[in-house]
């Protein structure tokens, strides 16, 4: 008897195309067609949460001074951010996503993995499944997807990179060298800019030029482990793995400037953005941190962390930006410009009800707090930027440290 076939491995990663703008886009139609950008408003302080496609032709990218952003596109929409939305459209993109697979892996509020094995038989090939997923996530919702299928997580997610906006791309296995050769090895996952300036030494720009760097080679420059890594990337060697419900360890975010900032009113909007994004990653994926990190780095790769522990369990970025602010405030950081900021939360436990008494003693705390219970249908219910109350920041206490 012939032994059974081991069926073709294939992984999707879909991912919307600039979700927040996309979202404003499609919600007020006097702005379609116009660049739009989410962050903060012209006239104060603080940053690009997002931008569209039409905004970035300017140059503008998130985590730039809106000041700057307005300075390249004055005629853009600026808009505030509607957390409460974002999260209520993410949790309908991945309904629909879970009607294709039942293996769907969230990453962050806005893209997810995908294990597509042993679906042509019900729903044709790669390609078929690719323009289904777009096709289902535009019909129900208005919005772009860019989609990447290939036979492991690596290549889906560089394929879902590859068209952006709106773009499908397939990679078969005797595609995969060919397919990565010319991209710069900027493209691979976990390259920080240490690892960019050894490759950059070596005259290493491409993954076909990688390649071509014995191991051992490697090893002397990079270590074992990250030899190794970027290696196996080099060749498309990857996990094809695709876990839902994946208890992760940490929900972190972070954002590297283009040019190092010492303005703490700049890096305090910042941090509430990271914070809200790490905040609405949590509620979706329902899960309630007791501990709040914090990442600082510095020019020459010097990098700091700093981490609390607080009573209670949270998923609020109101919590998350009060505690990772004050870790910054009061870490013993040195008084440089910063290239880096980042914040986190981890050890996951159950939240507790009386957590809403931490907050402000104001007439909504009450609401605040069913906000906090009810995670699920509070977005539903308060609606427009409940999401991001007491998160403004408070310049008279943005003093130098």
């Amino acid at each position: 008897m012939t032994p059974a076939r081991t069926p073709q491995r294939w992984v999707g990663h879909a991912d919307l195309d600039a979700f927040y703008a996309s979202i404003e886009e499609r919600d007020r139609p006097a702005y379609r067609g116009r660049p739009v950008v989410v962050g903060a408003l012209p006239g104060h302080r603080g940053v690009v949460a997002a931008a569209n496609y039409r905004a970035r032709a300017f140059g503008i990218h998130s985590a730039m001074p809106i000041a700057e952003a307005y300075r390249r596109c004055p005629e853009a929409v600026f808009l505030r951010p509607d957390m409460a939305k974002y999260v209520r459209v993410s949790r309908e993109i991945f309904r629909i996503l879970e009607t294709l697979t039942p293996v769907v892996e969230p990453v962050s509020i806005d893209e997810a993995y995908l294990d597509l094995t042993g679906l042509e038989k019900l729903l044709g090939p790669p390609e078929a499944i690719g323009r289904q997923i777009r096709q289902r996530i535009r019909e129900v919702t208005g919005l772009c997807a860019s989609v990447g299928i290939g036979p492991n997580r690596l290549i889906a997610k560089l394929g879902s990179e590859h068209r952006k906006p709106d773009g499908l791309t397939v990679v078969y296995p005797d595609q995969v060298l060919d397919f990565l050769a010319p991209m710069p090895v900027a493209s691979l996952r976990g390259l920080g800019r240490q690892t960019q300036r050894i490759f950059s030494r070596l005259g290493i720009r491409t993954v076909a030029q990688l390649r071509a760097v014995p191991l051992r080679d490697l090893e002397q420059q990079l270590g074992r482990k990250a030899a190794a890594n970027f290696h196996a990337q080099a060749f498309g060697i990857a996990s094809a793995e695709v876990v839902p419900n994946r208890l992760r360890k940490s929900i972190s975010k972070e954002t590297t400037f283009d040019e190092d900032v010492r303005e703490q009113t700049t890096l305090h909007d910042v941090l509430r953005g990271l914070a809200a994004t790490v905040a609405a990653t949590a509620r979706r994926e329902n899960l309630s941190g007791s501990l709040v990190s914090l990442k600082i780095r510095f020019a020459g790769f010097e990098t700091h962390t700093r981490q609390r522990k607080i009573p209670f369990p949270t998923q609020d970025e109101r919590v998350i930006l009060r505690e990772a602010w004050a870790l910054f405030r009061h870490g013993n950081l040195p008084p440089k410009p910063v290239r880096l900021i980042g914040v986190g939360i981890r050890d996951w436990q159950q939240p507790e009800p009386a957590q809403e008494d931490l907050f402000d003693q104001s007439p909504k705390r009450a609401r605040d707090g069913r906000l906090l219970e009810t995670l699920d249908r509070a977005a539903d219910r308060f609606g427009k930027g409940i999401l991001q109350i007491g998160c403004a920041a408070k310049t008279d206490k943005l003093k130098p440290r």
